[in-house]
């Protein structure tokens, strides 16, 4: 070799560079940025969706007194789910997680669009979320090892972006389907169209992902980690139950279920994250704190505007389209380069936007105000989400070792997870106990808008705790 000739090294950098400038649909990474990325779609569809169809749904399966649970049942059990997939993407590979996610996930859809009860229902949900929660965290881990530190913020960006077409056309398909085929529909129409992404996006992660990081990262599971994940999805569901049957009967599994719960939950989140340490902790305890309190405020809106304001299941979840525009231009924001320095600061505007709109959507309770205010307020709202959610991931892959990717992954995952559940089921307890599960349907029928508010304005304020927590996301040393 001459002094001219570049060096093996040389000539490797100047190749990841170009692939690195070639961005997430260059011909490096179109394959594997489009199939990830439907997978999101579809996940996106199914969830814009069950939001819309769910009072319908809710009153013909006769459980509109169950109807958060319809919700939490999936978190509950996606909790196994991703720490699961975590430490399976850690030892095997993302691979297996996420073809058997994707698998789950659709036999759930299947469960719950032929179910002639509630609980049954309710089952399906656990189904999906099981196969979610094995979903999300392995594609956390595919993002962390195929793309480039570089590339991560764009590719947060392009999941957000999956959400825009669903949330536009998926209340209106949805609701069309309700109102002229029937909800079951919703779900049974969705299992066919996971071909696509499979057969696009394995090869790619076959390639770039799969494996685990280092021969020495191969091994058996952590049988810890896996008993206490499932200590925290049983404890969950327990305290889901007691929360849903407010007879005093209830606080047996209630105990029981927050017994299991809080040790689990120590064991498996990072360090200090209840008391929002520095660092890595207050990632996580951000993302749920932002999740939590949106995911919970969001599953009233429909039945509140379908119950109190008389919109139809269409136009009720048509309130919503706005926010999966808005939410992807947050993402995009905060995938600029020059924006970068000013992170934490966009996160804490972001926990600000979220806590307003929470706060703004029971002012539709007053007939004077008008029913597009929930579609403002909520496309703020979701822009702070996009801001919020895409940085978190961004901040948690940055701060974590290649071989803690799905270990870290999982953890943001549970936080997002865990805190739905709760907060769903400390919401669907206040919800009941004033009345909310005796609604007919017919606006202005049912029970008082109290029960309403004592969603939403709770949920405003963990949005504003969140803001807190913004604050403690870089260590001192940063």
């Amino acid at each position: 070799m001459t002094a001219l000739e570049p060096s093996d090294a040389v000539v490797a950098d100047e190749n990841a560079a170009r692939a690195d400038e070639s961005g997430v649909l260059g011909r490096a990474y179109r394959a594997l940025s489009v199939g990830i990325v439907s997978v999101v779609l579809l996940i996106a569809f199914e969830a814009t969706a069950v939001g819309t169809t769910m009072p319908v749904a809710a009153r013909e399966l006769d459980g509109v007194s169950l109807y958060a649970f319809a919700f939490s049942g999936y978190f509950t059990t996606s909790l196994f789910g991703m720490v699961l997939a975590g430490q399976w993407s850690d030892r095997k590979g993302p691979l297996g997680a996420l073809t058997t996610g994707i698998g789950a996930f659709a036999a759930g859809l299947v469960v719950a669009g032929t179910a002639q009860s509630m609980w049954v229902f309710i089952a399906g949900r656990a189904v999906q979320g099981f196969g979610g929660g094995l979903v999300i965290v392995a594609l956390y881990v595919v993002v962390g090892r195929a793309y480039p530190e570089r590339l991560r913020p764009a590719i947060m960006a392009a999941f957000a972006a999956g959400w825009v077409v669903p949330s536009i056309v998926g209340p209106l398909a949805a609701g069309a389907v309700t109102e002229h085929l029937g909800w079951r529909w919703v779900f049974l129409g969705i299992p066919p169209l996971v071909v696509f992404p499979v057969a696009l996006a394995l090869p790619q992660i076959r390639r770039r992902a799969g494996g685990p990081v280092t021969e020495e990262g191969r091994g058996a599971f952590d049988r810890r980690r896996i008993r206490l994940a499932f200590g925290i999805s049983l404890g969950a569901g327990l305290l889901q139950y007691a929360a849903q049957d407010l007879r005093w009967v209830s606080v047996i599994p209630g105990l029981l279920g927050g017994a299991l719960l809080v040790p689990a939950v120590l064991g498996l989140l990072p360090r200090g994250t209840y008391r929002a340490a520095r660092g890595l902790p207050s990632v996580v305890l951000l993302r749920g704190a932002a999740a939590g309190a949106f995911v919970s405020a969001e599953s009233f809106v429909p039945l509140m505007l379908v119950t109190q304001r008389g919109l139809s299941p269409t136009l009720a979840g048509f309130s919503l389209a706005a926010g999966g525009v808005t939410w992807a231009v947050g993402s995009w924001v905060q995938a600029r380069p020059r924006l970068e320095p000013y992170r934490e600061r966009l996160m804490t505007l972001g926990m600000v936007l979220v806590a307003a709109a929470i706060a703004t959507v029971p002012t539709v309770l007053v007939s004077g105000v008008p029913v597009w205010t929930v579609a403002v307020a909520w496309g703020f709202g979701c822009f702070g989400m996009g801001l919020v959610i895409a940085s978190a991931s961004v901040l948690m892959l940055r701060l974590s070792a290649p071989e803690e990717a799905g270990a870290n992954s999982a953890a943001l995952q549970l936080s997002d997870a865990l805190s739905n559940v709760v907060l769903l089921a400390a919401t669907g307890a206040a919800f009941a106990s004033l009345g909310g599960g005796s609604m007919t349907g017919a606006a202005g029928s049912g029970s008082h808008p109290a029960a309403f508010a004592a969603v939403f304005l709770p949920m405003a304020g963990v949005a504003l705790a969140g803001a807190w927590v913004t604050r403690r996301l870089r260590d001192r040393a940063s």
